[in-house]
């Protein structure tokens, strides 16, 4: 099942990305955003974003499953609760990956996690297969190639396997939000082979302090080009929902909290969609 072929993903980037997400995972860690001690508290307790999609899930029991771009596993842990057996979390931040087995370990949960960029994962991973390939938030713009991640993600499914993401909507990601006088398109939707570049101090979860390491560079992919990709690798796309909230103030200022760590637009909610839920199947 190993891929020989070179990650998409340059050094500089994934060098500078690493840095950013090992400076966040102890932040995060410690942030109420992730409530890490109530998970690890509470034996029946989910992470908010896979409680969010359970019903979507469905019954995960023996599945095997790797989650990819776990981040500090919490989702990970998540899914094992439900059920899912041989748990791989696969994340390029050595920081994040420490973070989730000392929380898994902590929670009593069996996962295994593994330091690796997504393009790498079959040459880390070897000759196992999964049932299930999961992704969640905030995890294809990390990514400058979609169709090297379709591969990926068709290579690791098993004949029969399911991918579920529930992701940033792109139109969501290319809304400047410092713009306050509307809803303005000024980045783009549609992938470029150049990197956004950023630099910026701050988390997307109640923190007091600062980033350390300030750059990162990510991508858009257009909803067409995400279906395109895992269609030109043989999958079948079995359902596709978009949703109206996001796991956190995504547009400040112009946002409120609906309950259960979703927020909402104030006016014009249906002018936007805010996130996705993705499902799709290898054949078997």
């Amino acid at each position: 099942m190993t891929d020989s072929t070179p990650s998409p993903l340059t050094d500089e980037s994934r060098d500078i990305n690493r840095a950013n997400w090992d400076a966040r995972a102890p932040l995060h860690i410690d942030s109420p955003g992730y409530a890490v001690n109530a998970l690890i508290g509470d034996p029946t307790r989910l992470s908010e974003v896979v409680a969010y999609d359970r019903a979507r899930l469905g019954d995960i029991t023996g599945l095997r499953t790797v989650h990819l771009q776990c981040h500090i596993g919490t989702d990970t842990i998540s899914l094992a609760r439900l059920g899912a057996v041989s748990v791989t979390g696969l994340d390029l931040s050595p920081a994040s990956i420490a973070g989730a087995r000392d929380i898994a370990a902590r929670a009593g949960v069996d996962a295994t996690f593994v330091e690796s960029d997504v393009y790498r994962a079959t040459e880390v991973l070897g000759t196992e297969v999964f049932d299930l390939v999961y992704t969640g938030i905030g995890a294809l713009c990390w990514l400058p190639d979609i169709r090297a991640w379709a591969h990926t993600v068709a290579t690791l499914l098993a004949p029969g396997g399911r991918l579920f993401i529930r992701e940033g909507h792109p139109m969501l990601w290319a809304i400047d939000e410092t713009r306050s006088e509307g809803l303005v398109v000024g980045y783009p939707y549609f992938e470029q082979p150049e990197p956004s570049v950023w630099d910026d101090d701050s988390t997307y979860v109640e923190t007091d302090t600062p980033l350390t390491a300030t750059l990162t560079h990510d991508w858009n992919h257009g909803l067409g080009e995400i279906i395109g990709a895992l269609l030109a690798e043989g999958l079948t796309i079995t359902g596709l929902e978009e949703h109206r909230s996001v796991p956190w103030e995504a547009l400040p200022g112009r946002m409120h909290h609906i309950g259960d760590g979703e927020w909402a637009l104030t006016e014009h909610n249906e002018r936007l969609p805010l996130t996705y839920t993705l499902q799709a199947v290898k054949a078997g």
